[in-house]
């Protein structure tokens, strides 16, 4: 075990060099970011077509570079420029040809997005990865933690071959491209990170688990629960620390944790701590220092954000961009307002609409939240109901009634003329709908002035139904979207909503 612990501190004194170098104002780092991907990409196809060369000899590269380069969504981008990437061309976007494509998480029925990896975008990642790594340095953790291994729950490392081109979860195409020293400290095993099949790799995993020391888990917080409940189930054990005593790091990212964070409190038997990250099939966006800190944009990391303030003038109530939206930098933004992510990456993604919505907590030192998503977002009347709004009241139910609400959906509709919400709850112990009703739109109108004064017009009612867990998880199963990086969608609409009444009114 010597050994593992001086791979493990040996990574830790090197990822210092990265983390400790005096941070220059964010703005500046942002310029910096700019002008690397410019240079690396002003010879691809593009770069060409969007006079790269000409903004780069510009001395203004953010003014000319916002004023020749359109802002694109997944399918302006990919039915213009990335198809040809997919089919292997070289310099379409980013020099060079890109062979590995992350498939998007979406729940939705229609065919997944494919966005395109480099090699450079996996090395900022790696960067990424051993600067959050630094922050364990800042804890009194015991010795015996420096010997344990790093778990991760994440999506099946063995990809699909296609035409030259691979294609998974970004998280399975990560654990399938480990630096060599990292693999005798990361679990699980090669032979079971293969696994595509979710519930065969939970069941391998729980096998494998007494034979394992683990010090960090990192994963989506859903699948990491249902793995540590089955642990724990099986081996009849009264908390995980039980059987990993080394256990004192949670890495979690893809979706906010407060839901999930008093189901985890009951599978522990002591306190440990939660590192939140933000990592998208696009790029690694922002991490924490972890002890509740809040996270940090990476912002001399291959990425160069723009920020589009999430409101009616810039976004429609479908969540679609207007034609001429108001496009701000990091050193425009201000504090405690939403804002739509906009980036140009070291991967040929250029000014792309991520999708995520966040508020800067701090602009000076780009701390963030992420409070939603542009489409799952009700604002039916102007209630203007965000996903953060919908996470704190669903805390405020939950802590009310003492019980557990891992996971929740929410639709919008017309009703008798107006409007209503219908939430769909998933808990682990029954509860009486109109109590929760009660609480929930209490808690809503106490976080969010709009939607109060629209529950006194045009809101007329809201629904509840209230649903166990397990249906949440059956469900995606049942569409082909388990494990990995999936996520159920806090707000559903379209297809989606049809598919899942059906699913539900199914007689069993």
């Amino acid at each position: 075990m010597a050994v593992k612990a001086n791979i493990l501190q040996g990574a830790l004194k090197s990822s210092n060099r990265i983390s400790y170098k005096k941070e220059k104002a964010p703005i500046i780092q942002q310029k910096k970011a700019l002008k690397r991907i410019l240079r690396r990409a002003k010879d691809t196809s593009f770069g060409k077509v969007y006079r790269f060369d000409k903004i780069l000899n510009s001395n203004q590269e953010i003014q000319s570079f916002q004023r020749f380069v359109p802002i694109h969504d997944y399918d302006s981008i990919h039915d213009k420029w990335w198809f040809r990437t997919i089919r292997g061309e070289e310099d379409v976007c980013w020099p060079g040809r890109i062979n590995r494509f992350a498939l998007s998480s979406g729940t939705s029925g229609s065919p997944s997005k494919q966005i395109p990896v480099s090699r450079s975008q996996m090395r900022k990642i790696r960067k990424a990865s051993l600067l959050q790594m630094t922050y364990l340095n800042q804890h009194d953790f015991p010795k015996d933690f420096f010997e344990a291994s790093i778990l991760g729950v994440g999506g099946s490392s063995t990809l699909t071959k296609i035409e030259g081109r691979k294609e998974g979860d970004l998280s399975g195409i990560i654990s399938a491209n480990l630096p060599s020293w990292f693999s005798s400290i990361y679990k699980p095993e090669k032979e079971i990170s293969a696994i595509t099949d979710w519930d065969e790799k939970i069941e391998e995993m729980v096998k494998a688990a007494p034979n394992w020391n683990i010090g960090i888990i990192a994963g989506i917080p859903a699948w990491i629960q249902i793995l540590l409940e089955n642990i724990i189930e099986r081996y009849d054990l009264k908390n995980i620390h039980e059987l990993w005593p080394n256990f004192n790091v949670l890495v979690h990212g893809g979706v906010a944790f407060g839901p999930y964070k008093e189901n985890f409190q009951k599978l522990l038997g002591k306190e440990i701590d939660y590192m939140e990250t933000y990592l998208a099939s696009e790029g690694f966006m922002a991490i924490s220092s972890g002890k509740g800190t809040p996270l940090k944009l990476l912002l001399n990391n291959g990425i160069f954000f723009e920020f589009i303030p999430f409101n009616e003038d810039n976004f429609t109530p479908d969540g679609k961009i207007v034609e001429y939206p108001e496009i701000l930098t990091i050193d425009q933004v201000k504090e405690h307002t939403d804002y739509a992510i906009i980036i140009s990456t070291c991967a040929g993604a250029w000014r792309y609409m991520i999708g995520d919505t966040i508020k800067f907590l701090n602009t000076d030192k780009a701390e963030i939240i992420i409070t939603g998503r542009t489409k799952h977002f009700l604002s039916l009347c102007g209630e203007h109901l965000s996903v953060d709004n919908m996470n704190n009241a669903i805390e405020k139910v939950a802590q009310h009634f003492n019980i557990q609400i891992p996971e929740f959906t929410v639709t919008g509709f017309a009703y008798e003329n107006l409007f209503a919400h219908k939430w769909y709850i998933g808990v682990t112990e029954q509860q009486d709908p109109h109590e929760v009703k009660t609480i929930l739109d209490k808690a809503l109108c106490q976080l969010n002035d709009d939607y109060a004064v629209e529950r006194t017009s045009a809101l007329k009612e809201v629904f509840i139904e209230i649903l166990p867990v397990e249906k949440f998880y059956d469900y995606l199963a049942h569409i082909g979207k388990q494990g990995g990086q999936v996520k159920f969608p806090r707000v559903i609409k379209g297809d989606f909503l049809d598919d899942w009444e059906t699913y539900l009114n199914k007689k069993v």
